[in-house]
């Protein structure tokens, strides 16, 4: 079977009528409520001409997730984990067992989430139509399912490196496949020879963070990355980190300096923009740039970033759509 990325027009409309092998690979730590709403959204999605495998990697779960999924998805590939595995670990240790079984596809997510019936249909189609790309779904609130959560984040030095937006909807975003610069791995489709030409994500930088890493370094390798505004994802929205400020001196030099999976760690923040940023002079800059927004409350990660009127991005990302 021809491969996205290397295919002719033969073999894309041959792949279009054969069944693309999809494997979904799940991290999950105590969160066996979750993780079951997930699933039984991904048991009701439309997978036809879809070969689908679920890969569960369950890291050290003490609150029976296993033995729920065991009992209530027989059907599904379970991996244990020892607890020290986190996201990124988690994941590609599910991606390894996957490509044992020669996916087309593999579906990097979180079980936060649920699930449009149409979403991986239409993440597989993108990614047919359009060669050597990797795909993310239009992420949503799984609250307020009109507004769009973490995507299509854009790099500047003047901004102090990535910015996200606050106040997209549905009806501000491309209607078509729009391109980007980082998508985040809530639910990412990747084809399998990514990861075969370009290796897995980086787990020791990034113990919870690998997706900010690995789709810059395939963008940089010539491949592009894509949002599908019809592939339509419901997400619980983030919890508050811990505020530093308020944490014990002990803590604050933990959370700063030494834990990575911490996402206030400076760190963690440093390898993001050296890996990810568009040169290696940019990453320092916009690194410094940062620090000095912080210092003036100009923050566009906090409060008054939030505040700051929007472009939508249907215009933003006019010239970024796929024709």
């Amino acid at each position: 079977m021809g491969r996205p990325g290397n295919g002719t027009a033969d073999d894309n409309r041959k792949m279009s009528v054969e069944k693309k092998r999809v494997a979904i690979v799940v991290p999950v730590h105590n969160r066996r409520d979750i993780t079951l709403q997930c699933l039984r959204s991904l048991s009701k999605i439309n997978d036809q001409g879809l070969d689908v495998r679920i890969y569960i990697v369950d890291d050290g779960s003490t609150d029976g997730t296993s033995e729920a999924i065991a009992n209530q998805f027989g059907s599904v590939n379970l991996i244990q984990g020892d607890g020290n595995l986190w996201f990124t670990e988690g994941t590609n240790v599910g991606i390894r067992a996957a490509l044992e079984h020669d996916p087309d596809f593999v579906l990097m997510m979180n079980d936060d989430q649920v699930f449009d019936p149409a979403f991986l249909r239409s993440l597989v189609e993108t990614a047919i139509s359009n060669p050597q790309t990797v795909v993310g779904s239009l992420l949503l609130l799984w609250d307020l399912p009109h507004r769009v959560f973490q995507v299509a984040p854009v790099w500047k030095v003047a901004w102090g490196g990535w910015r996200h937006w606050h106040k997209q909807t549905v009806w501000t975003v491309p209607n078509r496949p729009w391109e980007v610069e980082l998508i985040v791995g809530n639910c990412l489709l990747v084809p399998a020879d990514a990861f075969r030409q370009h290796g897995l994500m980086n787990s020791k930088r990034y113990p919870n963070f690998g997706d900010a890493e690995f789709t810059p370094r395939l963008r940089k390798a010539g491949w592009k990355l894509l949002i599908d505004p019809n592939s339509r994802v419901f997400c619980q929205p983030n919890n508050l980190p811990a505020v530093v400020r308020k944490m014990s001196l002990r803590k604050k030099i933990n959370a700063l300096f030494v834990d990575l999976k911490q996402i206030q760690n400076l760190r963690r923040r440093f390898y993001g923009y050296w890996d990810a940023a568009p040169s290696k002079l940019s990453a320092i800059a916009a690194f410094i740039v940062f620090f000095l927004r912080l210092a003036v409350g100009k923050n566009y990660e906090g409060r008054w970033g939030e505040k700051l009127p929007e472009p939508q991005l249907r215009e933003f990302f006019a010239e970024n759509v796929v024709k």
